[in-house]
């Protein structure tokens, strides 16, 4: 029946062509939609697109930058796409008529805009793309993304600027920090000392405490006994008067006894002289008498008796003399004695006229005693008060040195943790803050291409559409067989076996553009062609099935499933974006798994899920060859109205 068939397809020279046209059409359909998407991201260097720089630029710290201009250099320099430097209207009009795909503009104010993020009005800079569907959709798209782009090169391009500037203001309070840390430094030690001397101070104004206050109880028995002084000193000057009028009487009886000692020494002297002459005489005679008494036949009594007169004579010279010698001590010491009653007399009356003034003074040093009582009593308050500040002092220096001694640990842990950098370091650390991600593709499969990414949909759609062709002029099963009762079963496998080779042949010239004139990357060869043959062989089974039991129905709707497949294979988009009826449809139709299975296979994914996505093409395939089986036994044990009034489409 296999035979059969081919003879009959190729009975004719136009059947011939029939057959290789309609072999051909996966071929044609996979293999120049492929080639025309085989990597269009390399030729977008041929698409026109225009830069318009409106931008005026800026000027900062004397410094004239103009950012567009920039931008714009380097995007022409890249070269990702045919960029055109144009006027405004030459953008606005070469957008509209298609000569360029899209259009950037740095607007007048740009660079300034840019440059207001370090001051105190900062705003966004904008850039306007223009485009326009009508001249391609995608091509929209790829403007919107080339955008992007330019806008995260811009923002690197600030943020490096920005990094820069801070780095160097950093720098800068590292060199400030270090010298705060030098002054920190300075400030610990001062405190230090203060701390010492507040101590010091507070020892001191506690001595001064005691000391006031036993200062404040020594004036105020000071201001009592200047009371008692001068309570004493009237006394004093009260007695001073009374011993000036004795010493003045004193004074007057002294020169009167003076007086009358002189007379009487006068006369002593006198008396003595006599006397003295007397003794003198006596003692000139003494011989001559005692001499005239011998002659004249004294007794030795009677001469020892003148001789005892004679002696005694003398004797009272000597006690005359001695008594004028002390009447004369005594009218000196009379005279003395007036004197110093006289000069008594004057210091008492000095002494009155002194003890008044030491009586005033006294009741003058006894107020003033007063007042200092009272004053050291304030200053014993005010010293205890100043004993207790400087105490707080002292407490409060401690504090404030153990306060200077971390804020200077602090400046050092401070400088410790701001690296000192050098002016080339900062500059790469400016370029990492500026772009500190590098992204790395780390794929665990990779498809290379636009194309080899769409490659395993479009050879799934196209062995859908080979077989769909195919069944144009493959009869699916044999009316002669079933008309001679035939075996089902043979019957079946010889409709599914006919356009399951054809089906082969197209999968064969597919694979052979996909591998080798299209040159895409494929990990497992064999797999990827084994899993193509067999999506196409199921899809024969499947495409037999509906024509087997709906005939020209079932032939329309094996394009109406080519559609449902089409959007929820998941070829392009992931099928998760899908609504959710026809995400629920992507877990049941089978193309899905064709689309998985060359994807696995062609990018080296995981082999099991190869398998379980073959295992879900088998069962699709012996269960719409069981369908076949069935509806074939049907159509050898009955006959339906279709089978004797045909359709005119079958």
């Amino acid at each position: 029946m296999i035979a059969a068939e081919f003879r009959r397809l190729t009975s004719s020279p136009m059947s011939i062509v029939a057959l290789i046209a309609l072999i051909a059409v996966p071929v044609l359909y996979g293999g120049l939609y492929l080639w025309a998407n085989q990597n269009p991201y390399a030729n977008l260097d041929q698409i026109p697109a225009a830069i318009v720089v409106d931008d005026t630029g800026t000027t900062v710290d004397g410094k004239t930058t103009n950012y567009g201009d920039e931008v714009a250099q380097e995007l022409i320099r890249d070269g990702s796409f045919d960029w055109h430097r144009v006027s405004t209207d030459s953008a606005a009009s070469g957008v509209d008529d298609s000569k360029y795909d899209f259009s950037i503009t740095f607007p007048a104010d740009f660079s300034e805009a840019l440059a207001s993020a370090s001051g105190s009005s900062p705003r966004q800079a904008k850039v306007t793309l223009t485009t326009n569907d009508t001249n391609s959709y995608l091509a929209s798209t790829i403007g919107t993304q080339a955008a992007e782009k330019i806008r995260t090169s811009i923002v690197k391009k600030v943020n490096q600027q920005a990094a820069e500037q801070f780095l160097l203001g950093l720098a800068e309070i590292r060199g400030k920090l270090v010298t705060a840390v030098d002054g920190a430094d300075k400030l610990v030690d001062g405190s230090a000392t203060a701390q010492s001397g507040s101590a010091t101070l507070a020892s001191g104004n506690a001595q001064l405490a005691s000391g006031s206050a036993q200062l404040a109880t020594g004036t105020s028995q000071l201001a009592t006994g200047s009371q008692q002084l001068a309570d004493g000193n009237a006394q004093l000057a009260a007695g001073a008067g009374q011993l000036s009028s004795g010493a003045q009487q004193v004074a007057s009886g002294a020169q009167q006894v003076a007086t009358g000692n002189q007379q009487l020494a006068d006369a002593a002297d006198g008396a003595g002289a006599t006397a003295q002459q007397l003794a003198d005489l006596a003692a000139s005679q003494e011989a001559t008498v005692l001499q005239k008494l011998t002659d004249a036949g004294a007794t030795p009594d009677q001469l020892a008796a003148a001789k005892s007169l004679f002696d005694k004579a003398q004797a009272g010279n000597s006690q005359v003399q001695t008594l004028v010698g002390k009447v004369d001590q005594l009218s000196d010491g009379a005279n003395q004695v007036s004197a110093g009653a006289s000069q008594l007399a004057s210091g008492s009356a000095t002494l009155a006229s002194k003890s008044q003034e030491a009586a005033s003074g006294a009741a003058t040093l006894a107020s003033k005693t007063k007042e200092a009582a009272a004053g050291a009593s304030k200053l014993a308050t005010g010293a205890a008060t100043a004993s207790t500040g400087a105490a707080q002092l002292r407490d409060g220096l401690t504090t404030l040195h153990a306060g200077t001694q971390q804020l200077s640990d602090g400046l050092k842990d401070g400088v410790a943790q701001i690296p000192d950098n050098s002016p080339e370091l900062q500059k790469k650390q400016a370029s990492t803050i500026a772009d500190p991600v590098n992204l790395k593709n780390d794929s665990i499969t990779s498809a290379g291409t636009y194309g080899a990414g769409l490659a395993p949909f479009f050879v799934a759609l196209a062995a859908w559409i080979g077989i769909y062709a195919l069944f144009l002029i493959v009869k699916p099963v044999s009316r002669r067989a079933i008309t001679a009762l035939h075996s089902p079963l043979k019957i079946t496998l010889a409709g599914w076996l006919t356009p399951g080779l054809l089906g082969a042949v197209q999968m064969i010239g597919l694979f052979s553009i996909v591998a080798w004139a299209l040159q895409f990357s494929i990990q497992n060869p064999l797999g990827m062609f084994g899993m193509m043959t067999l999506a196409s062989l199921t899809f024969a089974a499947i495409i037999l099935a509906l024509n087997v039991w709906l005939g020209s129905v079932g032939q329309f709707l094996g394009l109406v499933l080519m559609v449902l497949q089409l959007v929820t294979a998941g070829g392009t988009f992931p099928w998760q974006t899908l609504p959710g009826p026809l995400a629920a449809l992507h877990h049941v139709l089978p193309m899905s798994y064709a689309v998985d299975g060359i994807r696995q296979l062609m990018y080296g994914g995981n082999p099991a899920t190869a398998w379980a996505d073959a295992g879900v093409l088998a069962l699709w395939l012996l269960i719409a060859l069981l369908f076949s089986a069935i509806g074939v036994t049907r159509m050898t044990h009955f006959r339906t109205l279709r089978d004797l009034r045909p359709s005119l489409i079958g």
